[in-house]
């Protein structure tokens, strides 16, 4: 199949048509690496499982040539990596139930060049094939510069669209750096809590990565409980397992620039902190 002017790989786990499959998509996700999707969106995910009214479609934006390897990863060739994660992609799509998975394979460095039209008409073609009610993609605060690419190309793709294509909501996800910082009444809260069976399995499969050197499984699942406990000092906790995202759809339907948006909630966390500071020094 082909997105825009690159060929992609499509996988439908339960076999039907790719038109249809992408078709029913409501929740789509859009990430750079093989993993990012199970670490990061387990929340559509496990909303999506097993629902007659919500199906979950994944897009993997890189190849993943460049993957840390150690243990019995250790002496894996590029292309021997990328064809494990390619099936562990897979395996996890089947797991999780996914309306299907889409395979983009473009390297890192391909990601960060800017104005990449091939990668921008593909994102385009995938959208409108999907027409998802809510988009899914990284944050402009995370640290990791293919997962920024990553974002803003959707940006780009999505801005690009009419109106009337665009999704209802595009919500960005923490990954590397989480989204504790953001002031409370901006943060996403998304529900981790769901089936912790299927979130356990679905990082377990990715083990080039776990077995490679990586223990991204309890980093993700500490992650989640920390933020469920540490959301509120003076009450008990609400979830068992949360996860935090931004809500991003300005930057999709107005005129402000991803660098003054996320300046703006970064000036925001500044000035509480400032604040909290003040506050406390003027009651001694």
């Amino acid at each position: 199949m082909r997105f825009g002017d690159g060929a992609a790989e499509l996988f439908v786990p339960d076999g039907l048509g790719a038109g249809e499959a992408l078709a029913r998509t409501t929740d789509l996700c859009i990430m750079a690496h093989h993993d990012d999707i199970e670490i990061n969106a387990y929340a559509p995910i496990a909303e999506c499982y097993g629902a007659n009214d919500r199906w979950f479609t994944g897009v993997t934006v890189t190849d993943g040539a460049g993957s840390p390897r150690a243990g019995i990863y250790a002496d894996c060739t590029d292309i021997e990596m990328m064809r494990l994660r390619v099936e562990e992609q897979k395996q996890a799509a089947a797991i999780g139930r996914y309306s299907s998975q889409i395979l983009l394979g473009y390297s890192s460095s391909e990601v960060k060049t800017p104005d990449n039209a091939a990668l921008i008409n593909g994102l385009k073609d995938i959208i409108l094939a999907c027409l998802p009610k809510t988009l899914y993609t990284h944050n402009l605060a995370d640290k990791h510069d293919t997962h920024v690419a990553v974002a803003l190309n959707v940006i780009r793709a999505l801005k690009q669209l009419p109106a009337e294509k665009r999704p209802e909501k595009v919500i960005s996800l923490e990954c590397w750096r989480s989204l504790d910082w953001l002031c409370d009444e901006d943060k996403v809260l998304l529900d981790t809590g769901a089936r912790p069976n299927i979130a356990e399995a679905l990082m377990a499969v990715h083990d080039s990565q776990i077995s490679g050197g990586k223990r991204y499984d309890l980093a993700a699942l500490g992650r989640r409980r920390a933020n469920a406990t540490f959301l509120g000092s003076h009450e008990v906790d609400k979830y068992e397992s949360l996860s935090f995202g931004l809500d991003i759809t300005e930057l999709i339907d107005g005129d402000i620039t991803p660098i003054k948006f996320i300046n703006r909630q970064i000036d925001k966390f500044k000035s509480d902190v400032t604040n909290r500071i003040n506050s406390s020094m003027r009651n001694k």
